[in-house]
């Protein structure tokens, strides 16, 4: 099993938060792993990606040339890496912020209401928690227990946040 994912929006979304979860979430599973950020100096705002490959075997390169999966968390995301995506490949939209259709007709596509349904969590920053959810019912690679430990553990230091967290991840893998 090898899941290439890159995961693009802008500065402030949770976009590295969002590739450091399933990062967090492959070791904690055992699995091997690669994170590689990339951002613009001026970071909230300016463009944000990264790639995290997920593999049961040691990965060779972090770097991805065709993702198994894009998440896009806005329109120029998409516009940037819809054509990278392999044949048979996936793209979780955030159709709260892209209001376009996926032209590609060769990777199946699956829109996420993603900043709406975190307000309906209770907290209008776990945007990128929904589409953790999102990701983790469509691409089968975690459980969602796997998840929920990683989220507890990323805020145990912020104990109060966790319901919410919580509660947007379930409204994700509810939404697909």
């Amino acid at each position: 099993m090898e899941n290439k994912i890159i995961i693009a929006g802008f500065g402030g979304q949770g976009v590295q938060s969002l590739g450091m979860f399933i990062a967090y979430a492959s070791i904690h599973d055992g699995k091997e792993v690669t994170f590689l950020p990339s951002y613009g100096p001026e970071m909230r705002g300016g463009t944000s990606n990264c790639s995290v490959v997920v593999s049961d075997k040691p990965v060779a390169s972090p770097i991805i040339s065709a993702p198994d999966i894009l998440i896009a968390m806005n329109k120029p995301s998409l516009a940037k890496f819809e054509s990278r995506v392999k044949p048979g490949g996936c793209i979780i939209v955030n159709s709260s912020l892209i209001e376009t259709k996926v032209k590609r007709t060769d990777v199946k596509v699956y829109y996420v209401d993603a900043n709406d349904l975190a307000l309906k969590a209770g907290n209008a920053k776990t945007a990128n928690i929904v589409v953790l959810g999102a990701y983790t019912k469509i691409s089968g690679v975690f459980t969602p227990e796997v998840m929920k430990a990683v989220i507890e553990k990323k805020f145990a230091k912020k104990p109060k946040v966790i319901p919410a967290n919580f509660a947007a991840f379930d409204l994700g893998y509810a939404s697909e």
